[in-house]
Parts: structure tokens; C-alpha cells; sequence
């Protein structure tokens, strides 16, 4: 398999984590967490996605995996990365999000979360380790409470709190939507703020957009909206909204 953890999770070609490799790994997290003493039987995991077209399935899969260690998967949809940080560490539990942030859609990734932050290297070999010791893993899809609207509604809570009310009254801001899950979301925030928020370029496709490396392509869009809808600035965010 493609499979591998690098800066940012585990990654690898979308066909390879569909399925058993996503039961695998969802199930040897699992089991990490219990070794560790970070869960145990009965406590809440949240599960997380992008808009990649094989988030859904990989994301029902880890959800029906965690459920068979005794575990209480809650489904958060598709929502930004540190939506669903936020929400775990509100609850004291740990996540998976399924993502491969900017990467091409053929490919995809999950990343982990204990119930106090982000994995470090230790965790992932422990999970790993967990992963090779797996000989087979039941692959049927889960379906976890939806607790989608709590999650977004402690995001959006916080987002607002930044600055003072009304501190973007009189710009013009263009919101670049792609496929990114934060979209609807900073177009909500900017708008609390008191800015006049256009959305552009909104996608049912995924778009891998980098935010850290932006293409030519990307740059020449934007450069053509600025200049069409007269924008003081364009906000935007990775697959994952990260």
C-alpha cells in the first residue's frame, strides 16, 4: 500500500485507504488510546472529513471500526480540522479527521487526535505498530450521532470573539470557496465582522487549492476577481480548512 505517515497524518492514494486499510488504522488508534490510557471503553471519538468524493466512505468505516473497540464514534460531517480539534478538546476526546488537506483527490489521509492535542512521532509509531499486528479487520461502515451542529456552532463562537464587532466594516472581501470545508464558514465570520463578503469560485468538484504554495493559476484568479468585484482582499483555506 501507499500508506505512510508523514508531517500531517497518514496519507497515501485514496483506493489504498478505502476499505480494510481504513478499519486498520482507525481500529490500531483505538487500540493506542486504551494502551496508553487516553480512552477507554465507552468514551466519545469524534470522526471528521473533507469534501474528497472517498472521505464519506473512509470516514463511515473508521466510525463502524471504533465502534467495534468499544468506543462511541460521534460523527462531526465535513468540517475544518481545527473545528474538530476544538470540539475534541472541549469534550476531552479524541478524533480522526479524514483529509488529505491540498493533495490531488485521488489521494486522501486521516489524521489523529488525542484528547489533549495532536499525535506526535511516538503515537504514530505506536500506531503503526498497532496497524502491522492487525492480520484482518472487519471493514463494515458504522453510522455515529451527528454531532455536526454542536461542533460548528463552538467554531464559529470562537471565531467571533477575535476581534471587536464591526472591525471590518467598509471592506470588500472575496471569500474563494473551492471544495474547501471551511467555506460557508469564513464567509459567515468576515460577514459578522461587518464586511461586504463575496463567494467566488464555488466547487462540487474538489479543488486541491495550497494555500502555502499557491499556483500561478490560483494567483491569476484571484488577481482577475480582485479586479472585477473591486475586493480589499481574498480569503480562502485549504481542503481541510486548516
Amino acid at each position: 500500500m501507499s500508506l505512510k505517515f508523514g508531517t500531517s497524518g497518514l496519507r497515501g492514494l485514496s483506493i489504498d485507504l478505502k476499505g480494510r486499510a481504513a478499519a486498520v488504522y482507525a481500529t490500531a488508534f483505538a487500540r493506542h488510546l486504551v494502551n496508553a490510557g487516553l480512552a477507554k471503553a465507552g468514551d466519545p471519538i469524534l470522526v471528521g472529513r473533507d469534501f474528497r468524493d472517498s472521505s464519506p466512505e473512509i470516514a463511515a468505516t473508521a466510525i463502524g471500526a471504533l465502534a467495534r473497540c468499544g468506543l462511541v464514534p460521534l460523527d462531526v460531517g465535513a468540517i475544518p480540522t481545527p473545528a474538530l480539534a476544538l470540539y475534541g478538546l472541549s469534550l476531552k476526546a479524541a478524533s480522526i479527521m479524514v483529509t488529505g488537506s491540498h493533495i490531488p483527490a485521488d489521494r486522501n489521509g486521516i489524521k489523529f487526535y488525542r484528547p489533549d492535542g495532536e499525535i506526535d512521532k511516538a503515537d504514530e509509531l505506536a500506531i503503526a505498530a498497532q496497524a502491522a499486528a492487525i492480520s484482518d479487520s472487519d471493514a463494515t461502515p458504522g453510522v455515529g450521532e451527528d454531532r455536526s451542529n454542536d461542533a460548528i456552532a463552538l467554531f464559529y463562537g470562537r471565531n467571533i470573539s477575535v476581534l471587536p464587532d464591526n472591525a471590518l466594516t467598509g471592506l470588500k472581501i472575496g471569500v474563494y470557496q473551492h471544495s474547501t470545508v471551511a467555506r460557508d464558514l469564513l464567509v459567515d465570520v468576515l460577514r459578522h465582522y461587518g464586511a461586504e463578503v463575496t463567494p467566488l469560485g464555488r466547487s462540487e468538484t474538489f479543488i486541491p487549492v495550497d494555500t502555502e504554495a499557491v499556483s500561478p493559476e490560483t494567483i491569476a484568479l484571484l488577481q482577475k476577481w480582485s479586479a472585477e468585484y473591486g475586493l480589499d482582499a481574498i480569503a480562502s483555506a485549504d481542503g481541510d480548512g486548516d
